[in-house]
Formats: C-alpha cells, structure tokens, sequence
C-alpha cells in the first residue's frame, strides 16, 4: 500500500522551468516504480516519464525528450520531475504514480497521487 502526494505546481512562463515532487509513503519506496503523467482537458492522461524502482532505467514521452527529467531519491521516498522549456502545451494536471513492476501505461499503475496543476502561458 502506497500513498502518493504531489507538490509543485503552479503559473510559469512559456521557457521557465518547474519542478515537481512527489512524496510517498511505505518502507518499500525502492522497490516501486515511479511513473508522471498528465491529463489536459479533452485528453486522455498521457505518459510524461517513469522511472524503474532497481536498474534507474528511464522512459520519456517523445513531447518531453531534452527537456523534462525524472528522477528519484530513495533515501527521502521522492520523486522528482524538473521540466525545463517549458510550453503552453503542457499545460496540463500532472499525477505521479506508483507500481511494483516498471510500465509506461497509465492503466497498469495502482498508485496514484491526487494531481497537481501546472499552467504555461505564453
């Protein structure tokens, strides 16, 4: 059982940079996979990138390659996504969530945080 909090989001510039963070809890962080996606409106939520819980192994959404990172600190049970350049396009609801076996689909994920808002104004 895993219980996700998201923070960090908030109004940035079209170009700014944003860090996210996502903080959970059990004893086992390490083990788990970490995955962000987004939802704007009218879209499905999508894929941003994941992170494995053993080998770091790393998977990006083509939209975000070179410009969004992931990565996790298993001492402190986080997960961050730093975005850089950012677009209004991302603007969007971004969710972290949390699974035993690394994936990059949303349906597979059993974790979820409750979301936060990033806004990109041009």
């Amino acid at each position: 059982q895993v219980q996700l909090l998201e923070s960090g989001g908030g109004l940035v510039q079209a170009g700014g940079s944003l860090r996210l963070s996502c903080a959970a809890s059990g004893r086992t962080f390490s083990m788990y996979a970490l995955g962000w996606f987004r939802q704007a409106p009218g879209k499905e939520r999508a894929l941003v990138g994941a992170i494995s819980g053993s080998s770091g192994r790393t998977n990006y959404a083509d939209s975000v390659k070179g410009r969004f990172t992931i990565s996790r600190d298993n001492a402190k049970n986080t997960v961050y996504l730093q975005m850089n350049s950012l677009k209004p396009e991302d603007t969007a609801v971004y969710y972290c969530a949390a699974n035993r076996v690394f994936t990059t689909r949303a349906n597979e994920y059993n974790y979820w945080g409750q979301g936060t808002q990033v806004t990109v104004s041009s």
